[in-house]
């Protein structure tokens, strides 16, 4: 089953094989076991507050960032 993508002929359409072609609940479950799995062993990380409020500061800056460059960008056209 060959796809009508022109730039790569050879690709196959859709694959019912690995984790992104399962159904979203399957996903939820199997990762689930694995951070329990974790949790178990004792090699899950688990944030202080401090790490979680620096995370999401980051992620505020990254996010910030891509807004002014998307502003940029469209404003060019």
């Amino acid at each position: 089953m060959a796809s009508n993508d022109p730039v790569n002929p050879s690709k196959k359409g859709s694959s019912n094989r690995g984790f992104a072609s399962m159904d979203p609940q399957r996903q939820r479950e199997i990762a689930s076991e694995g951070g329990r799995a974790a949790h178990e062993k004792g090699t899950a990380h688990e944030f202080t507050s401090e790490e979680a409020r620096e995370a999401g500061r980051k992620g505020g800056q990254a996010r910030s960032q891509s807004n002014r460059s998307n502003r940029a960008n469209s404003s060019n056209r």
